[in-house]
């Protein structure tokens, strides 16, 4: 099955919140997900399996060196799949 997640990374307790956003960014363009990156969220979609483990595996890296909050939705009734990426 095809999904699309719609995620906002918020550090907690720092005055530099790009460390934290770049580290998960990185871990995120190392899945098989497409990427999408907007003013305020980001955008990824892929197979379901990808998508859980990339968020899974960004994640995991973030955390362990940062507090953080990630926000995110996920939806298996976007067009992706039609080649296209839908703002959720």
């Amino acid at each position: 099955m095809r999904v699309q997640a719609e995620i906002s990374l918020y550090p907690l307790r720092t005055m530099e919140l790009s460390p934290a956003i770049a580290r998960f960014r990185k871990v995120l363009e190392g899945g098989q997900v497409k990427i999408v990156e907007g003013p305020m969220s980001t955008i990824i979609g892929g197979g379901q399996e990808e998508v859980f483990h990339a968020l899974q595996e960004a994640f995991a890296a973030v955390s362990a060196e940062f507090e953080v909050v990630l926000s995110c939705r996920i939806s298996n009734a976007c067009p992706e799949a039609a080649g296209g990426i839908c703002r959720l």
